[in-house]
């Protein structure tokens, strides 16, 4: 859990930030972290052709055998969803196979040949980055493809498809909404890790893709002596007149209620000074009756199928699923989709990057040919203590959605 600055100063909210970076490298951070170069996928179609009258037989990297008890819930909660899709994929026979990975990169490696040696035709996962790049490596001159939960667009491209939802795509969509409200004028506020740095990067070209300016951009350190030494620099730039909003990575979870807290001491917060995030802000819970945060912008999955799939999640298995067990769901489920279709290219680069996309847990989604996934999102704030959606998520890439 993270604590605002005002129920734990001082050497507690130390504790604090040290505390969220530490779980953030252990299961996000590290799948953020660039381990190859992200490459236009060209030449020959990857991926082996299939009768989709047979059972197409996918494995399944999870990170179990961590001997974390937060990795485990994760592991645990892929499996099940990836059991979910299966069971769900009528008119499509799919052969799901489990593998164990812990956080390991070479046991990733291993279990994904011993995967295909057993038949494997695709795989879905791994979770990290690390694990990801170089499972694709390992699988390309095997003719298969990967899914990975990771969402780090600096491993897509050739074999390798990144499920989760990347600092690019949420960027894009909240730069254009705010494009459409007349903000264009936009400060970056980026961590100086790593995850940082690639979101403050992905927002600058979200800027520059929708016709925004860069209004300037500020770097700290993930610690308060770091966020207190920037936060005049982004007061000035915020009442200079030329700012219309202050796009924050906040990456680390404590970041974000000390930043904005300080920033609305001084006078700087929504709506007058639009605050923007790469991350959500409705999570934890605790934040939703933050002060500072209200009215700021984020963007969020479709929550009406969101909640329908952990409805079923918790009746068939009796727990709350991971916020990621979605990115399992929605690989099988695609992979069943074009199977259920009777393409035979159904598991190619060809047949995974069609352009009509997919209906995913929290609403459509394709995977593009660079391997990175585009999704579907919609922006929303808190107001009144509350959750509330500014502009619904798009049912479809039609009308001028296409990232």
């Amino acid at each position: 859990m993270v604590v605002s600055a005002t129920t734990r100063p001082g050497a507690g909210l130390r504790r604090v930030f040290a505390g969220a970076a530490a779980i953030l490298s252990a299961f996000l951070l590290a799948a953020c972290e660039p381990t190859g170069g992200s490459q236009q996928a060209s030449g020959p179609a990857i991926g082996p052709l299939i009768n989709p009258g047979e059972p197409v037989r996918v494995a399944l990297l999870a990170p179990g055998g961590s001997g974390s008890a937060d990795l485990e819930w994760l592991s645990r909660s892929l499996k099940n969803a990836a059991r979910m899709a299966a069971a769900d994929a009528q008119g499509a026979n799919i052969d799901l196979r489990v593998y164990d990975t812990g956080t390991s990169t070479a046991q990733a490696v291993a279990q994904a040949n011993a995967a295909v040696d057993a038949g494997a035709q695709i795989i879905v996962g791994p979770l990290f980055a690390e694990g990801a790049n170089a499972v694709g490596n390992a699988m390309r001159p095997r003719n298969v493809n990967v899914l990975t939960f990771s969402n780090n667009a600096e491993i897509a491209g050739g074999n390798v498809f990144i499920l989760g939802n990347s600092f690019a795509n949420v960027a894009n969509r909240l730069v254009a909404f705010g494009a459409r409200q007349g903000k264009r004028n936009i400060y970056v506020v980026a961590e100086d890790d790593i995850a940082g740095q690639l979101g403050g990067r992905a927002i600058e070209t979200a800027i520059a893709r929708n016709g925004g300016r860069l209004a300037g951009r500020s770097n700290h350190p993930v610690s308060i002596s770091g966020i207190d030494a920037v936060t005049p620099q982004i007061v000035a730039a915020a009442q200079s007149g030329k700012v219309d909003a202050v796009f924050m990575t906040a990456n680390n979870q404590a970041v974000l209620p000390y930043l904005t807290e300080k920033l609305a001491a001084a006078g700087v917060r929504s709506p007058v000074t639009q605050m923007m995030g790469l991350t959500r802000w409705d999570q934890p819970a605790n934040r939703i009756g933050m002060p500072q945060l209200q009215e700021g912008w984020f963007a969020i999955p479709d929550q009406g199928l969101k909640s329908q799939f952990d409805a079923r999640y918790r009746s068939a298995y009796g727990e709350q699923p991971h916020e990621l067990a979605s990115l399992a769901y929605d690989g099988v489920a695609a992979i069943a989709s074009l199977v259920r279709s009777g393409k035979r290219n159904a598991l190619t680069t060809t047949g995974l990057t069609q352009n009509a996309g997919f209906t995913g847990v929290g609403g459509v989604f394709r995977l593009r040919p660079d391997g990175t996934s585009e999704r579907a999102l919609a922006v929303a704030t808190l107001r009144g203590n509350r959750l509330v959606i500014l502009d619904p998520a798009p049912r479809g890439f039609g009308g001028g959605f296409g990232f």
